[in-house]
């Protein structure tokens, strides 16, 4: 529980005691003066309930409206009171007190929350006691907020659950919740299929990235192969090569030893022929440079 609320309803707790013995329609109302100008009660509700106070309701012309004034000080506001005809005057610590519990219900709307607009709803006469009035209760733990001059505004960020809800109000009540829940399940849903549309995008791009990478090597491992290949025909077209060179030379080298051919002796214009070949073509290239 709320410490301020928690602290608002023990100081209502001596009250609600007082109000068994408030049996005529005088101490009763004189209970709901003393309740309403104390210090720290905030709430009414439990006091609204007691069979003494409740009495009032059926009391005479002149008792009735504390039980009145006691419903705006439970749920109500300043312009409540204002605009209700014969209703008891109230003290300075009672106007302070209704001013306070009414700054807490308008700050449920921001665009209420103007020096202008809170001026006019709490009749103060000036920015100053504005100012005053915020200040009060925030040190008194009723809300958070922080004055801005600059732009004319009160900012509230927290309120202290301590305005009683009037009859009547629970359906309305249950029907802004039900409104809250069914905006809250429909973003829920939207959310859950973005997520899943992002999933299904990501499942997607990564078999993508799967195909592309086993076609990269795919074409990495053919040219791969397709390389050595072509090593290895190289290789047995230049052996092919080599073996046929070294026979023709070993040919060469040997010969038949039956042709013949003419060699110059070197001796002059005159040729002795009948030489054989058998000499090969060293004997041929070294008798070339001799000759």
């Amino acid at each position: 529980m709320d410490p301020t609320q928690q602290k608002a309803l023990n100081a209502l707790e001596s009250f609600i005691i007082l109000s068994k013995s408030a049996t005529s329609p005088r101490s009763a109302a004189d209970l709901v003066n003393q309740a309403t100008s104390a210090p720290n009660t905030y709430v009414f509700a439990e006091l609204l309930q007691t069979p003494n106070v409740a009495a009032l309701k059926t009391a005479s012309a002149e008792y009735t409206p504390y039980y009145t004034l006691l419903q705006i000080f439970s749920w109500g506001t300043w312009a409540d009171y204002a605009s209700t005809p014969k209703l008891p005057q109230l003290s300075d610590p009672q106007a302070h007190k209704l001013r306070q519990l009414s700054l807490l219900s308008l700050s449920a709307s921001p665009s209420t929350l103007t020096y202008s607009h809170l001026q006019s709803a709490l009749s103060l006469p000036s920015v100053r006691a504005l100012e005053d009035l915020v200040i009060s209760a925030v040190y008194a733990g009723l809300l958070t907020a922080k004055l801005d001059p600059k732009s004319q505004r009160v900012d509230v960020s927290s309120v202290s659950p301590l305005r009683d809800l009037c009859p009547g109000r629970v359906p309305q009540l249950v029907q802004t919740l039900n409104t809250w829940d069914a905006r809250c399940v429909s973003v829920l849903g939207e959310l859950e299929a973005q997520v899943a549309d992002v999933k299904a995008k990501a499942l997607e791009r990564r078999k993508r990235e799967q195909r592309d990478e086993a076609a990269v090597e795919k074409l990495v491992l053919q040219g791969e192969k397709g390389k050595t290949r072509s090593q290895d025909e190289k290789g047995k077209v230049g052996g092919k090569r080599g073996a046929q060179e070294v026979a023709e030379d070993k040919i060469m080298l040997t010969g038949d030893g039956n042709d013949e051919m003419d060699l110059d002796d070197g001796k002059g214009p005159g040729r002795t022929r009948g030489a054989k070949r058998g000499g090969g073509v060293i004997k041929n290239a070294a008798k070339r440079m001799m000759g």
